[in-house]
């Protein structure tokens, strides 16, 4: 069963087959790939990593949709491929506290961002990692030179743990508090859908 959640501004929906053209499009811009510490793949191997990331319990993947441009009723229908706009992702892998979890964002569509597109995003999924995978603190491990991005985390509550100066990145981290949970709570209650 895959989860999809519904904001104000977002709808987050599980990453499937047919996201991965734009997706494997997006990653073809050096920027992002830069701002994603990520390496160029071809569309075969991103294939291949959407269907390794759906089956691996220790990560969770949704696609970013932008709300305003979602035709018709996706919930029952085929994500709508022209309303993707980024992906919201979250690794449980440090193997020490399995209640602890890597999340990244990446809004890929130049025009989406800088509308609270991405805090919504973050929120939306941490919201879901507290309370169906009881994850108890995030981690951001953000490149110095992303600073919307390292921005971003911080205005969510985020402290700067440590700085690796070999990989020039800046790792953010945020306990979840019994108020931050509530908080958490109350944003998406509701927002929930199982497919």
């Amino acid at each position: 069963m895959r989860a999809s959640l519904e904001g104000e501004k977002v709808i987050l929906v599980p990453y499937m087959k047919e996201h991965v053209p734009k997706y494997h499009q997006w990653m073809q811009d050096p920027a992002l790939l830069q701002a994603t510490a990520s390496e160029p793949l071809t569309l075969e191997q991103e294939y291949d990593m959407q269907l390794s990331w759906t089956k691996d319990p220790l990560k969770q993947t949704f696609i970013i949709l932008d709300r305003e441009s979602v035709i018709g009723d996706f919930i029952h229908g085929d994500p709508q491929v022209e309303a993707m706009i980024g992906d919201v992702n979250i690794y449980m892998n440090d193997m020490e506290d399995t209640k602890k979890a890597e999340i990244e964002i990446m809004i890929a569509e130049p025009k989406s961002r800088g509308k609270g597109l991405g805090k919504e995003s973050v929120s939306m999924m941490m919201a879901f990692a507290v309370k169906n995978l009881g994850i108890q603190a995030f981690r951001a491990k953000i490149g110095e030179s992303n600073k919307a991005s390292i921005a971003l985390f911080k205005k969510l509550g985020f402290e700067e743990t440590c700085y690796s100066e070999i990989f020039k990145e800046i790792t953010l981290e945020l306990p979840v508090t019994d108020s931050k949970s509530e908080e958490l709570h109350q944003l998406t209650k509701g927002m929930i859908t199982y497919l």
